[in-house]
């Protein structure tokens, strides 16, 4: 009955609430709500272990790169432009989840603009060159 998490929504959100004693009566009767939670659940496992490792050895390029990549293919999957955005965070919000200062946050959107990456106005982002930043987010060091 305790939880040690907490969620902030970064934009306009709907939430359903499924008490949990509901979701195993309703994972029994339906077999496929069942396996596609899992699912979920073992997608996002995976994408937490991918920012750990990324927090733990990565070039604060590969850091921002592999961020804005995730966005995109979020986005996609949403059926949504990936290539033009606007950022759900601000750059202080960015640094803080990438593990970086925000000083270093900008510095790399500017080499990203100066290497023609990225268009950025304020948190608009436009994603110049998709490609070359899912190489850099998939570079190893």
């Amino acid at each position: 009955g305790r939880h040690t998490n907490t969620a902030t929504a970064l934009e306009t959100t709907a939430i359903c609430a499924i008490p949990h004693e509901r979701m195993e009566e309703l994972s029994v009767t339906l077999p496929d709500l069942r396996r596609h939670f899992m699912q979920l659940m073992s997608r996002e496992i995976a994408v937490d272990q991918q920012m750990l490792a990324l927090l733990s050895k990565s070039s604060a390029d590969r850091r921002l790169a592999t961020f804005l990549v995730s966005l995109s293919n979020r986005l996609a999957r949403q059926k949504l432009s990936a290539s033009r955005f606007r950022l759900p965070m601000a750059r202080a919000e960015i640094a803080n989840y990438l593990g970086l200062t925000v000083e270093t946050i900008s510095r790399v959107f500017g080499r990203f603009q100066t290497q023609q990456l990225i268009a950025v106005d304020k948190r608009d982002i436009s994603l110049l060159a998709l490609d070359e930043l899912r190489a850099l987010s998939e570079e190893t060091e």
